[in-house]
């Protein structure tokens, strides 16, 4: 077995993974590179504009994340539908991605833009910082429909093995949003100098334009992602929707409870200080660049391993599965030596953090580069193999376990009751990981998530 392994990484197959991994890191880097512009060009203001966005975007990323969840039955049925050949089948996939992801965007955005205040409130009880975040969030509520059908038509192109579409097209959504945010916030070329309400402008503007160039493209090469009305009607059947929430649902509710997991963890910190939030809102985006090509061949592998499954190919699912485990620790480990290496050149680059703030972002950095290793093997596994054959249950009740049976209470005695320093309380958000790791490897040693989900 480990011989076959071990040969799934020297043939063809780690080939074709990177070249789908590597889209997908680009994208994923260029998506969290917005929420990093917006932190460093507003950090030029002050603390309190930092701590607010960063409150706002973790909001923002809930949302994002639910919409994710949303995308990944439409992914699993794309890839494996691709893999056995039926292009209807994408499409109609497809069009229920597109459907399912606005009617959430709707709900999320509608929240965000009539209770802002009560939002941000839920992290701090900074009135500057809620008046500050309140209006950034009401504000990009609306650029949730562009992740909405931007990461739809991502999720099908990735099954079809052409992810670098939806990469250059966001590329250019990412030099948009940094010209935007030069106008916006500072008041350059005759605008008005708008602060935290200009970057949120820039990000609204950003993405609606990004995604209407990217269907624009698709509707003018008549790609087969075109969809025309008849598919969203086929779509629409209940015995496909049935089909498609089965699976969405569970990863929904599974990323809404990650992700507001993920809020706590940010709202104990805010608990304890602002600072912690400064800090926290820093490394929030050097943390998604960290871990993007890691998101990235775990996303690619749910890909391969999904086509494989839908060719009922599963033995090779099986070995691909251990490969690419084996492949993302590896890159764990390059990753964190390389951000260990330019710290001090990256957290230059925030000029405006006091040196008290400086000192506490730089342990959480060093901190941070010890948690990508160790955060690659759940990953892995529970994005790029069990998800890929619809093993979504498991994945939902791991992670309900882990983060809020263990992880967030474990944390919150640590900052609250026991009261210990900033450092400590950041590096506890790792025991869910750690519980991760073993129920990941006994699921996937069991075989018990490769299933056919297209037959």
């Amino acid at each position: 077995m480990r011989h076959l392994v071990v040969q799934q990484l020297r043939g063809d197959f780690l080939r074709r993974l990177l070249l789908i991994a590597f889209p997908i890191a680009l994208q994923t880097m260029l998506f969290s590179s917005r929420s990093l512009v917006d932190i460093l060009m507003l950090g030029q203001l002050g603390e309190m504009e930092v701590a607010a966005i960063g409150i706002a975007g973790k909001a923002l990323f809930v949302a994002t994340i639910m919409l994710f969840g949303v995308t990944t039955g439409g992914a699993l049925l794309t890839a494996q539908y691709w893999g056995a050949g039926n292009q209807r089948g994408v499409q109609q996939s497809t069009a229920l991605t597109i459907t399912m992801t606005t009617i959430t965007a709707t709900i999320c955005g509608g929240l965000f833009l009539v209770f802002p205040e009560f939002v941000i409130g839920l992290a701090t009880d900074s009135a500057p910082v809620i008046t500050l975040g309140a209006e950034y969030l009401a504000i990009t509520s609306v650029s949730l429909f562009a992740v909405a059908w931007g990461s739809s038509i991502a999720v099908g192109l990735r099954a079809m093995h052409q992810p670098g579409v939806s990469t250059f097209f966001s590329a250019i959504g990412i030099a948009l949003n940094m010209f935007l945010n030069w106008v916006l916030i500072f008041g350059n070329l005759g605008a008005p100098a708008m602060g935290i309400a200009g970057a949120a402008w820039a990000t609204l503007v950003s993405g609606l334009v990004e995604v209407g160039l990217l269907y624009s493209f698709l509707y003018g090469r008549k790609h087969l992602l075109a969809l025309d009305l008849s598919v969203f009607s086929e779509a629409c059947q209940w015995v496909l929707v049935k089909r498609f929430l089965k699976l969405s649902l569970p990863t929904t509710f599974n990323h809404l409870a990650w992700s507001m997991g993920i809020f706590v963890y940010h709202a104990i910190i805010g608990q304890v200080s602002v600072q912690g939030l400064a800090a926290l809102s820093v490394i929030t985006p050097i943390e998604s660049f960290a871990l993007a090509m890691l998101i990235g061949v775990s996303n690619a592998a749910a890909v391969m391993i999904g086509n494989q499954l839908g060719a009922n190919k599963m033995e090779e699912a099986y070995q691909q599965a251990w490969a690419v485990s084996i492949f993302n620790v590896l890159c764990g480990v390059m990753v964190a030596i390389i951000m260990l290496l330019s710290k001090n050149l990256v957290l230059d680059l925030f000029s405006a953090l006091s040196p008290d703030t400086r000192e506490l972002t730089e342990n959480f950095f060093t901190i941070l580069a010890v948690m990508v290793v160790i955060r690659t093997i759940p990953m892995t596994m529970i994005v790029g193999v069990l998800r890929a054959g619809g093993d979504i249950r498991f994945c939902f009740y791991q992670d309900i376990a882990a983060q809020w049976m263990i992880g967030l209470p474990f944390t919150a005695i640590v900052a609250l009751v026991l009261k210990l320093p900033l450092e400590w309380v950041y590096a506890s958000l790792v025991v869910e990981e750690l519980v991760k790791w073993v129920g990941s490897i006994l699921r996937v040693r069991s075989k018990a998530w490769m299933n056919n989900l297209v037959a």
